[in-house]
């Protein structure tokens, strides 16, 4: 198998999804790929002083900048792409910025009006912490908060809201190194798109932006044909996770733990409404993010927390 490199520029980038863009690598299934990707903004420099404006990849800004996509030989619909996150190093500095939008968020706190607060923050990987230029410190756990493929839709779409069909804007803080991820192919080739790299972030990603930064994905791509789901799912160092997504929490919701139970039918052979019973008592669901105007919500099922007696 090969290892190939990407770095982000004008002519490896994208800020629209899009089933028409041309594929800026070409690799075979088991490949690895070890892809650099600007933070969600597509900053070429970071801020000296909160808020600072600093030269952008794109400066019309109309998505993440997203390295991609990638083209995977041999990849059809109805098949699914694996990703398996080898390692994911972020770069020694981001952000994060709150109150600078009109969302649902900052008119229900009263923030519309609000200056914007910037957090400026230095990471150290190697330490495995981030510090706020105030001096207040955190542990990172640094994942991608868009991994995608094209929509099988013609056109150019929005990077912004996640999507059940292909990915995308997932920001789900438990995709860490060592997560396995599947995606349900929707065009010929698959198309791959990786970015928004995400220091740390909390559940909810309630303030719209995680610490956002820079990342180094080295990940090794293929296809699987026997999955237990042709939805998006997860299998991490931690637990197996399923997702919703949709504009009405209840169907995320809903949707998320739908794809749960389907999956521990298999896994304990029971029937649905008994691997309800066993979820209700071991499975978690999480607002994975109110930032992307749709509701995001994984299901959690931690590993080894039924076991044979």
């Amino acid at each position: 198998m090969t290892t190939h490199r990407l770095d982000p520029s004008t002519d490896t980038a994208h800020e629209v999804f899009s089933r028409d863009h041309a594929p800026v690598l070409t690799i075979d299934p088991g490949d690895t790929v070890v892809v650099r990707s600007l933070d969600a903004s597509g900053h070429l420099e970071p801020q000296t002083v909160p808020g600072e404006v600093t030269p952008y990849l794109f400066p019309t800004r109309r998505g993440h900048a997203l390295t991609g996509p990638i083209a995977v030989r041999g990849a059809r619909p109805g098949d699914m792409l694996q990703l398996d996150l080898l390692a994911l190093t972020p770069d020694d500095w981001g952000f994060t910025v709150a109150a600078a939008a009109d969302t649902p968020i900052t008119r229900h706190l009263g923030l519309v009006d609000a200056e914007a607060a910037w957090l400026l923050w230095s990471i150290d990987h190697e330490a495995g912490a981030a510090t706020e230029s105030r001096g207040l410190r955190r542990p990172i756990a640094p994942f991608l908060g868009v991994m995608g493929l094209a929509p099988a839709e013609a056109g150019e779409h929005s990077t912004i809201p996640p999507r059940t069909s292909v990915g995308g804007n997932i920001d789900c803080r438990d995709l860490v190194a060592g997560t396995t991820l599947w995606l349900p192919v929707a065009v010929d080739d698959a198309l791959l798109y990786l970015g928004d790299g995400h220091a740390a972030q909390g559940d909810g990603e309630v303030g719209g932006t995680a610490i956002e930064t820079g990342m180094t994905t080295e990940a090794r791509v293929g296809l699987a044909t026997d999955r237990p789901l042709t939805t998006i799912h997860a299998e991490t160092p931690e637990a197996r996770i399923t997702f919703g997504f949709d504009a009405d929490l209840n169907v995320a919701s809903g949707d998320a733990l739908a794809a749960m139970v389907i999956w521990m039918q298999q896994l304990y052979g029971v029937d649905a409404a008994t691997a309800l019973a066993f979820a209700s008592t071991v499975v978690d669901l999480r607002v994975t993010q109110v930032a992307n105007r749709t509701w995001g919500v994984h299901a959690v099922l931690p590993r080894d927390v039924l076991v044979p007696a």
